[in-house]
């Protein structure tokens, strides 16, 4: 039976990923953090499935004697400070969990065990003001946030240690990637969420930021699929995960709106709080290379994954 440690389990793509891995037949242990106050909503249904340890990715000694214990044959590093405007505010705890601590995982298998393969959550967040549009794996880089330089170190040191140490080492450039699981401090989330509060008569306005900023936005449960298939491969090389469309907040909204029979723009309110102080307007992305190599296409749409949020969120409000 193979093993694989997931970091950051329990968060969307965690949860998606274990789920996707107990599927394969794969023991599956995840890394978590400390906490005086346990967050295991995403995985709650997988608790008598998964092996969960405690370790730290700004604790380099815990790390490796996490990896001597479990022996994994695959590490998928997704654990970061995900969300962009937070690293506004706290710009260096995210350089440390964000880029560093992808540096002490690929030291720590380093040490380990070399065979190891391991997968580095790279982000579309790293071509911030895009210089080519589609952005391929070949487009330089252009980091227009603390999450975004910190991701841009966390994805050229996984380079580093693969050409250095000959490690399996990959990184997936990821564009958006939703699913009903995503955190309601981002704005796919917030939407859909919103919708389904206003439908039930609990609140009456949603304040968004620019409405125009257009991503490339995916279904998480497909994306998961892609960093496994990337493992499986014969040799390491990192790709770029997407859709290949960009479709604005504003359209997003439109839909989420209308699948509940209102007109958004009775309760969109734009709040120039929410801008970012280094804007990035569009991000879309061309896999073409994930589709020729690794044979991945994404099955769920744009429209499907926006009306699946929604109903999730009304599900939840009863």
């Amino acid at each position: 039976m193979k093993r694989a440690l997931i970091t950051g389990v329990t968060g969307q793509d965690g949860s998606y990923l274990a789920e996707f891995l107990l599927s394969k037949g794969y023991r599956v242990h995840g890394m978590v953090r400390r906490s005086s106050t346990e967050n295991f909503e995403r995985i709650g249904h997988l608790r008598a499935k998964i092996e969960l340890h405690q370790a730290d990715l700004l604790d380099q000694l815990s790390i490796i004697d996490l990896i001597k214990r479990v022996k994994p044959h695959e590490v998928y590093n997704l654990a970061a400070q995900s969300f962009v405007p937070t690293s506004w505010v706290q710009p260096v705890l995210t350089s440390e969990f964000t880029a560093i601590g992808v540096t002490r995982m690929l030291e720590a298998i380093r040490l380990v065990d070399r065979k190891i393969r391991f997968y580095q959550a790279s982000s579309s967040e790293m071509f911030g003001k895009v210089q080519e549009v589609p952005q391929t794996e070949r487009t330089p880089f252009y980091p227009r946030s603390p999450y975004g330089v910190a991701k841009v170190y966390g994805h050229w040191i996984t380079v580093n240690y693969r050409e250095s140490y000959d490690l399996f080492a990959c990184s997936g450039i990821l564009f958006n990637h939703e699913s009903p699981r995503r955190g309601k401090e981002f704005v796919t989330r917030k939407i859909s969420h919103a919708v389904a509060s206003i439908k039930r008569g609990l609140q009456k306005e949603l304040r968004l930021g620019n409405l125009g900023a257009k991503r490339d936005w995916g279904y998480a449960g497909d994306y998961v699929r892609a960093m496994w298939l990337m493992l499986q491969q014969k040799g390491p090389e990192d790709y770029v995960v997407a859709t290949g469309e960009d479709h604005s907040v504003r359209e997003f909204c439109e839909i989420a709106f209308d699948h509940v029979g209102l007109d958004w723009r009775k309760h969109v309110v734009v709040d120039r709080t929410f801008f970012r102080p280094a804007e990035v307007n569009t991000l879309c992305g061309n896999p073409a290379k994930a589709r020729r190599k690794l044979g991945w296409r994404p099955e769920v749409g744009f429209p499907e994954l926006v009306r699946m949020m929604v109903d999730a969120d009304l599900k939840r409000l009863g």
